[in-house]
């Protein structure tokens, strides 16, 4: 099964792009996301590779990054959502956007993406809510990946739902837990009594993060 590409950029089409390793040359589906940032015919090029096989087919799905990669194995996972809508959300909405659609229950900007109607906008935000890439559990919008001063020191996390969720919204967003959870206690402890919700929260430890 092949992981991953590492060449040269052939050629490129809508949805696709052709990666020369050594002289093969390997077609993969790609979203807008990946093709934009490989760059056109001539530009070296490392595509994470997710293999489909199919009774007598053989497909390849590029993408320019691992956290990419992840999201498109979630969107499969969800109920109607194939490989073209899932490439078609991948192309509307980087893995960010995406991470921080789902983490505000904005099932409208997913269902922007060409095909992709309300209905499915909303069932990728049910089923996927809880659910984390790895790729983006570990790394950091902020920069780095949490291990500075301080990193190591998680806040305890209280019973609070409010608290619970923010803290996983931003993790989604791709903050690491450490920092997630630092922020929404600083943000909580700013709060005061006035016991803030979950959406709140939110934004307060966004802030928290880019301050």
């Amino acid at each position: 099964m092949i992981g991953k590409l590492k060449g040269v950029v052939d050629e490129t089409g809508l949805d696709w792009a052709l990666i020369d390793v050594g002289g093969v040359c390997y077609l993969a589906s790609c979203s807008g996301t990946t093709l934009r940032q490989i760059g056109g015919p001539g530009e070296a090029a490392i595509l994470h590779i997710e293999t489909y096989v199919r009774e007598d087919q053989l497909r390849l799905f590029g993408f320019a990054t691992e956290a990419e990669r992840e999201w498109f194995r979630l969107l499969l996972s969800v109920q109607r959502v194939g490989a073209k809508a899932a490439l078609a959300i991948l192309t509307a909405l980087d893995p960010q956007a995406l991470a921080r659609a789902i983490a505000f229950k904005d099932a409208k900007a997913i269902a922007t993406a060409q095909g992709v109607g309300p209905k499915v906008g909303e069932r990728i935000v049910a089923e996927l809510k809880d659910k984390v890439p790895a790729s983006l559990a570990v790394a950091s919008q902020a920069g780095g990946d949490g291990a500075g001063e301080g990193a190591s020191a998680v806040p305890e996390m209280a019973p609070n739902t409010a608290e619970a969720d923010a803290i996983s919204a931003l993790v989604n967003l791709g903050y690491a837990q450490a920092q997630a959870a630092q922020a929404v206690s600083r943000a909580v402890t700013k709060a005061g009594d006035d016991a803030p919700g979950a959406e709140q929260l939110i934004r307060m430890g966004l802030k928290e993060l880019a301050g």
